[in-house]
C-alpha cells in the first residue's frame, strides 16, 4: 500500500458518511417492494392527477414526493388513478418521514415573530410557546406544507 493510499483510507474513515435521500412515497402503500414490479409499466398516471404537483415520477419509474412547492393534502387522488394496485386508499397512512424545525435558523425561536409554517398547517400540529418557540406536535401528518413557507429553510425533513 503506497502511502497516499493510506493516508486516504484513514482521511475517509473520519468523514461522515454521506446520507442517502430517503424517498419519500404517497401515503396510500402496503409495501415498499411493489413499486419497483408494478410501476415499471404505468405511465405515472399518479404523478398527472396530483392537484399539488408533488408527485414526480423518477428514472425507476416510481413515484417520489417532492415538497419543494406545496404539500401533500391526502385527496386520495393518485390512489384512485393508480391502474397497478401499487397505491391503494385501504393503505391510507401517514406520510412515512418525520418534521423538524431547526431552532437555531428558524425566526421565531431566535426572537422574531413569525408564524409561517403554522399558516398553512392542516392539522394544527405546529404550536407555539407565546409568541415564539415553535415545535411540531404529534398531530403532524408530514404533509410538508411548513416545509416550503418557511422564509429561512429551518424545517427540514430528518428521517
Amino acid at each position: 500500500m503506497k502511502r497516499r493510499e493510506l493516508f486516504s483510507s484513514l482521511v475517509s474513515s473520519f468523514k461522515k458518511d454521506e446520507k442517502q435521500e430517503k424517498i419519500i412515497r404517497p401515503p396510500y402503500f402496503k409495501d415498499e417492494d411493489i413499486f419497483f414490479t408494478n410501476c415499471k409499466d404505468c405511465e405515472g398516471l399518479c404523478a398527472t392527477v396530483c392537484e399539488e404537483n408533488i408527485i414526480f415520477i423518477q428514472e425507476d419509474c416510481t413515484p417520489k414526493l417532492d415538497f419543494t412547492s406545496s404539500g401533500c393534502t391526502y385527496c386520495d387522488k393518485c390512489a384512485e388513478v393508480c391502474p397497478n394496485e401499487v397505491l391503494s386508499i385501504e393503505e391510507k397512512k401517514r406520510i412515512d418521514v418525520k418534521i423538524e424545525i431547526n431552532v437555531l435558523s428558524c425566526l421565531s425561536w431566535n426572537k422574531t415573530m413569525c408564524f409561517s409554517c403554522k399558516d398553512p398547517c392542516l392539522d394544527n400540529a405546529i404550536d407555539f410557546l407565546g409568541m415564539f418557540r415553535p415545535g411540531i406536535n404529534d398531530s403532524c401528518t408530514s404533509c410538508g406544507f411548513c416545509i416550503k413557507t418557511c422564509p429561512t429553510n429551518a424545517i427540514k425533513i430528518v428521517s
